[in-house]
This record gives structure tokens, C-alpha cells and sequence, in this order.
């Protein structure tokens, strides 16, 4: 039976297409979720991909987290469904208490665009079974509103626990506490990250090479093997 990850597309995704042919190349199907639909057509996971989703107003992820979809991703996310959010989705999580935090305006007030050193500090959730804890990978960055934050409690829960995914190397590009460029919920099935994965791969595509694709076919071989 081949396993299912929807991608969701909000109004202003950008990156919705390039996270499905990530899905594709994995090896899973990938199934479009359109933000108005409760209906999650059985998927086995999500990716909230990145963009500006409701042109950002108010605050990035902010009125996405209210679309219908978001409903049952939720719901089936508190039920251990693998959920992945990356940069826009990032920040949709956060705006959904799915994971803690919030997201700001990065610190020197410019949109960033660049090839960005991270550490992976957390390789047992459901989106980093295919790294190594310390393994150290490249992949694209573009945010605005990509400076993560939280308070000191639970900032210090999130590193006691082990639960912060990934760390920005050589240079933190938005002032993220603590460096951070991606954390996880207790459970490790919900993961969050500001990077772009989904550009890094196939050699011919962004940073040239294939660091992202780790990412989805962790997923689905926990997915095959569940």
C-alpha cells in the first residue's frame, strides 16, 4: 500500500508543489490539501510548506491556523499523525500550539535568502530518522519573520528535553534564541523548521545537492515500519 503525505495549500503558498515532488521522490504519494477542505482524503502525514499564506497579515501563520484544514490537522496531529512545517509552516505550528514558541521579524529587518550550515541535533523524531545527531547539513533559507523566540521556561524545556531538531551553524541569519532553527513536540511526531529541505533534493536543484530529502524518506519509513 503506498503511503500518503498531503501538502497543503493555503492562499499565498509558495512552496507547496516543491514540497510534493520532495514526497515523490522519496518515494510516498504525495496528495494536495486545499486549506478550506476538513477532509485530509486519508492521508498517513502532513507538510505545511512554506510561502506567505494570507499575504501574512496580522502575523505570519496567524489566520492560516484558522483555516478548515488546520481542524483536522490538529486533531490527527494530537493523535501521533507525522506533521512537518517548514518556514510558513513553521510558523502556522507555532500559531497553532502545536509547538511552542513564536515566530519575529528577523533581527536585521531584511528578508534573508541563502544557503544555510545547520546541526542536527535530534535524530529520533518521525521527520530525522535518516540523520545522525551531529550530522551536519546544508540546505536553503528564506524567511522574513524567521526569528524564533520563547520564553526562558521553555526555551530550557525544549533543550533539557532534547527537543530542539536543529541548530543554525557558523552564522545564526535572523537571531534565533539559542540558534535554533527547529524544534519538535514531545512526541517527535510534530517537527518544525525554518530551512527549506525541500530544495535540497536532487543535485540538478537548489544548493546542488541532496541533504533535505532525509526528511521525507524518514517519514515514510516510519510510516512502512509503524
Amino acid at each position: 500500500m503506498t503511503t500518503r503525505v498531503g501538502v497543503v495549500t493555503f492562499p499565498g503558498s509558495l512552496d507547496d508543489r516543491d514540497a510534493q515532488r520532495a514526497v515523490r521522490l522519496a518515494g510516498a504519494e504525495p496528495v494536495a490539501l486545499w486549506h478550506r477542505d476538513k477532509d485530509l482524503h486519508q492521508v498517513d502525514a502532513v507538510v505545511l510548506p512554506g510561502g506567505f499564506s494570507y499575504g501574512d497579515y496580522l502575523r505570519a501563520g496567524a489566520i492560516s491556523r484558522f483555516s478548515p484544514v488546520m481542524e483536522s490537522i490538529i486533531e490527527q496531529a494530537k493523535l501521533g499523525m507525522p506533521v512537518l512545517g517548514i518556514c510558513n509552516g513553521f510558523q502556522v505550528l507555532t500559531e497553532s500550539h502545536l509547538l511552542p514558541g513564536a515566530m519575529l521579524r528577523n533581527n536585521h529587518l531584511h528578508f534573508i535568502c541563502r544557503e544555510q550550515k545547520l546541526r542536527v541535533e535530534n535524530a529520533a523524531t518521525s521527520w530525522t530518522r535518516d540523520y545522525t545527531a551531529g550530522q551536519e547539513i546544508r540546505i536553503p533559507l528564506k524567511n522574513m519573520d524567521g526569528r524564533f523566540t520563547a520564553d526562558a521556561r521553555t526555551v530550557d524545556e525544549l533543550e533539557a528535553e532534547g527537543r530542539v531538531v536543529f541548530r543554525y551553524l557558523d552564522v545564526n541569519p535572523n537571531g534565533s534564541i539559542n540558534d535554533i532553527a527547529g524544534i519538535t513536540n514531545a512526541a517527535g511526531n510534530v517537527v518544525g523548521l525554518m530551512p527549506h529541505p525541500e530544495h535540497a533534493v536532487e543535485p540538478l536543484v537548489g544548493t546542488g545537492g541532496t541533504d533535505g530529502l532525509g526528511f521525507f524518506t524518514s517519514v515514510l519509513k516510519q510510516l512502512v515500519n509503524a
